[in-house]
């Protein structure tokens, strides 16, 4: 069995620089199959957003319930930063100290999937889905907001798509948007709490967003709100956070480990399942389909980063898998949407089917992931190097 001998710093782990590390004096274990089980996620996500180009409502999504992706991600964000930082802020934490290691880690490529994303929109001729076109001044204040993770109103003249996205040169970075909220909050409120008050917090959110799911805020009882401020957009996403969030952070503070054989498999399975389930209820919205979502969220996946925090890599394969799915999996998340922005174009041009260009699917989807792991080795990690050495 591999050794769980690691830095406390165990989000991105395996391409943290040498002065990082030097600056965490806590050794912990480290989650091998959470990092593999993060890439698996990442992965699911770009499938769900290929089937995306096909479907005419939420109800005939093929791989239906891949935006519950992002909930799994919250709550394996809660478990890895409560379980890196809890025990440090009466030690060597400010929350000054912890927001500057998260925005070197986050935001470099937040920066890059936006420029990607502007380049996408200029060859795409500047024009909003409905043809309309848009002036440069426009893509350049999108540009900018978006480099700063400032989100755009709706049919406002920034919203250069026109599909009221928070982001709309980079769809998925309003996740990372609500993921800059969960942390102020946990470097500010979250890690002060008791237990106690924080299962409180876990309930009171919970609740909330079973409410908002179950009561058809989303307008097809799901939970896949939060990437646009139209209606109870922001509402919905920041319960979303907030109990993923708070839930994996408890789940941290908690966490008595049992040994379980074949843990990253029954993971990965499970929420390929779940993820590729079809809408609940049939062709019309139904609120089964909420009370699904609500069980995922709520249950299913604490569950599973349980389930992955217990279990270990037995070999070098598995771990060197597991870490290389572990770090493409940011990059692969936040830079492959200007690819589907493309994508999408191009399917509504011609109007094909899947059967059609399944081949090309398939060959985007590899070049994604080159594309994710080049981005990781030539500009993210050199730029989190120069940026930990001059500001630490």
């Amino acid at each position: 069995m591999q050794s769980r001998n690691f830095v406390a710093e165990i989000n991105y782990p395996a391409t943290m620089t040498s002065d990082t590390q030097s600056a965490i004096i806590t050794v912990k274990p480290r989650y091998e199959l959470l990092d593999g089980l993060r890439g698996i996620a990442a992965v699911l996500v770009i499938w769900y957003h290929f089937f995306e180009a096909f479907a005419t409502s939420p109800t005939d999504q093929m791989m239906n319930h891949g935006y519950l992706a992002v909930d799994f991600f919250f709550v394996l964000s809660g478990f890895v930063l409560g379980y890196a930082y809890d025990d440090r802020w009466k030690k060597d934490m400010t929350a000054s100290q912890f927001m500057l290691r998260r925005v070197i880690r986050l935001h470099p490529m937040v920066i890059l999937a936006v420029v990607l994303g502007a380049v996408a929109y200029l060859i795409q001729g500047s024009v909003r889905w409905d043809g309309t076109p848009m002036p440069a001044s426009m893509l350049a204040v999108a540009l900018i907001l978006g480099m700063l993770l400032i989100p755009i109103v709706p049919g406002t003249d920034a919203d250069v798509r026109g599909n009221g996205e928070m982001f709309p040169l980079n769809g998925p970075s309003w996740s990372l948007f609500f993921e800059y909220i969960g942390s102020i909050l946990y470097a500010v409120v979250l890690h002060r709490l008791s237990t106690r008050t924080l299962r409180t917090v876990v309930v009171i959110s919970g609740i909330g967003l079973a409410a908002c799911t179950l009561g058809n805020l989303s307008g097809a009882y799901h939970t896949g709100m939060g990437w646009t401020l139209a209606g109870w957009g922001f509402v919905g996403g920041f319960l979303r956070l907030s109990f993923s969030f708070s839930i994996g952070l408890l789940l941290s503070r908690n966490f008595r480990p049992r040994r379980i054989r074949g843990a990253f498999w029954i993971c990965a399975a499970v929420m390929a399942l779940l993820m590729a389930c079809p809408y609940v209820g049939g062709p019309e919205p139904s609120v089964l389909n909420g009370i699904y979502d609500t069980m995922c969220t709520l249950m299913i996946f604490p569950t599973l980063v349980y389930i992955g925090a217990c279990g270990t890599t037995t070999d070098a394969f598995s771990t060197r898998t597991c870490n290389f799915l572990g770090e493409i999996s940011y990059p692969v998340y936040i830079i492959h949407y200007p690819v589907m922005y493309l994508f999408y174009a191009w399917i509504w041009a011609h109007d094909y089917t899947f059967g059609e260009v399944w081949h090309i699917c398939t060959a985007l989807f590899a070049g994604i992931i080159l594309m994710a792991w080049a981005a990781l080795g030539l500009y993210d990690i050199p730029v989190r190097r120069y940026l930990a050495r001059k500001l630490k």
